[in-house]
């Protein structure tokens, strides 16, 4: 009898330090599957930092890349305007004939139609590969509505002919055209014997893009400026 209740006794002890091993084995592998989803858990985590921080990157570049495209582009485009813009200048040493130039060196000059106001009944006059003004082109009809409006035999300072020139032209091979309005600077001086004498004196641009109308009101309101006393 007293060795039957010391084998149970025995067999008791055997269970539950069994039943305590396998507890403490499930624990720690239930602690080691959780440090195994931690690490799961972790490396996703790092793997979406690492993919947000490739896409901030890619985006990042791709701004920069469209900014300077878009500021090479704005620059091309200011530069391209540039290059299409025309500026006449003169240069006065023949005072009966102003040659004409463009103020920017990249800019040739091809052909040029230089249009007189319509009371003046002039043909336009052109020229090619040598852009230039000429006194004979319109000294007699200036002289003739000079006398009509009644205007000084002297000048008291330079006097303006308006003209409107269209130029043909080309930048770095591409053919440009432009259209203006320019005053065209004289003065006249008349003689005891009879006579009047015209004499350039330079150009000045009042405006892109004009047209005879334009040129046509200029005039007029030129001519009544210099038929007014102390003008």
């Amino acid at each position: 009898m007293n060795d039957t209740s010391s084998s149970s006794r025995g067999q008791t002890r055997a269970e539950r330090t069994a039943a305590k091993a396998a507890a403490k084995a499930e624990a720690r592998a239930d602690e080691a599957a959780a440090i195994r989803r931690r690490w799961i858990t972790l490396g996703e985590v790092l793997t979406v930092i690492a993919v947000t921080i490739s896409g901030l990157t890619l985006w990042n570049n791709w701004s920069q890349r469209t900014d300077s495209e878009s500021a090479r582009s704005a620059s091309d485009a200011r530069a391209s305007a540039r290059a299409g813009t025309l500026m006449l200048l003169s240069d006065g040493a023949n005072r009966q004939r102003l040659t004409l130039h463009p103020a920017s060196p990249d800019q040739a000059v091809q052909s040029q139609r230089i249009v007189f106001p319509a009371a003046l009944g002039l043909p336009a006059a052109q020229t090619t590969g040598e852009p230039r003004i000429e006194t004979d082109w319109f000294d007699a009809a200036l002289k003739k509505a000079r006398a009509a409006a009644k205007l000084p035999d002297n000048s008291r300072g330079d006097e303006t002919l308006p003209v409107l020139v269209s130029t043909r032209f080309v930048v770095d091979g591409a053919p440009h055209t432009d259209t203006a309005l320019y005053d065209l600077g004289y003065t006249i001086e008349g003689h005891w014997l009879g006579g009047h004498t015209i004499t350039l004196s330079g150009i000045s641009l009042v405006r892109h893009g004009a047209g005879q109308a334009a040129l046509d009101a200029r005039w007029k309101t030129l001519l009544t400026r210099e038929g007014q006393p102390g003008s």
